[in-house]
């Protein structure tokens, strides 16, 4: 017989996952991918409330966990705009993750087949761009808001399907034969797709979500250039690459214009908000550093992972 007092309390259940990450991220991306689904109504609705309720606490102690890794660097975030938006854009040089080897090896050595497990991981990993502005610009203050739609009206094509970003990539995938699959990725590509969906659809976490997206627009470019020149070495036609050659060039601008449009006019109306758009980008850079850190495990080894 159980006594009542052995029964685990949600907290202990949330220890516990969290000393499982792979675990707990396939859950967390298959319970995603459903919830965000369009769809009708069901009779089994109580039992998502309730499932929702067990996950929603399981991604709250994830977000909170990450949290308290960035803690101590919160001090030294500045909360005036200009200092800020300094700190914010040095991130692109000396943020997590930054500079990282596996690029520039995707782009001058990588095999078909391994430039192909990359970007499969990435395309499982993937939590949609469009999807996450949308989310995020809800009730935020005027100009940020007008900034996240001007972003997500680029995202859609500006009206034009041939030309949205979404299923741009969708191409790449089906053009490479890929076959991206939630139970055959690595934890760290889950656990950063599940951390964005978090801050977008977690109202305490908006301004997370503001500087967690802007800083994929700042440090994006880079790494997607080398990427598209991986691809153009080993023949891949352009209309697969073109995800990449766009995102290269455009997410430049977006940058500049998410930085000035966005975060200035956030910060200059509260600085408070500084902590949550700092958390936020730096969490977001931390979950990136651990995805290369687990793609080279893979892909390397011996005089390549001294590298690193």
């Amino acid at each position: 017989m159980t006594l009542l007092t052995e029964i685990p309390t949600a907290e202990t259940l949330a220890a516990r996952a969290l000393r499982d990450p792979q675990a707990l991220h396939r859950r967390l991306a298959h319970w995603n991918h459903r919830r965000l689904a369009a769809a009708l109504p069901s009779p089994d609705w109580r039992e998502d409330l309730r499932e929702e309720h067990e996950m929603r606490f399981l991604e709250g102690s994830w977000i909170e966990q990450c949290r308290s890794e960035v803690a101590e660097e919160m001090a030294a975030v500045p909360t005036d705009p200009d200092g800020f938006l300094a700190w914010f854009e040095a991130l692109k040089a000396t943020g997590p993750g930054q500079g990282d080897p596996l690029f520039q090896w995707l782009a001058d050595e990588a095999t078909l087949e391994e430039l192909c497990w990359f970007l499969t991981q990435e395309a499982a990993g993937e939590a949609g761009f469009d999807d996450l502005v949308a989310l995020t610009q809800v009730k935020l203050p005027v100009p940020a808001k007008l900034e996240l739609a001007r972003n997500y009206w680029d995202e859609m094509g500006r009206g034009a399907e041939g030309g949205m970003h979404g299923p741009m990539l969708e191409r790449t995938v089906a053009g490479l034969g890929l076959t991206p699959s939630i139970d055959e990725t690595l934890w760290p590509s889950l656990a950063l797709a599940n951390t964005m969906t978090a801050f977008a659809t977690t109202r305490r976490y908006a301004y997370h979500s503001v500087g967690a997206l802007g800083v994929v627009e700042l440090t994006a470019p880079t790494r997607v250039a080398l990427v598209a020149a991986g691809l153009k070495r080993l023949g891949c036609e352009p209309k697969v690459r073109k995800y990449f050659d766009l995102h290269a060039i455009l997410d430049l601008k977006h940058s500049e214009d998410w930085n000035r449009e966005a975060l200035r006019p956030l910060v200059e109306e509260d600085p408070a908000r500084v902590r949550g758009l700092a958390e936020g980008a730096l969490m977001r850079l931390i979950c990136g550093r651990r995805c290369f850190d687990a793609y080279r495990a893979h892909l390397w080894n011996g005089e390549r992972a001294k590298r690193a």
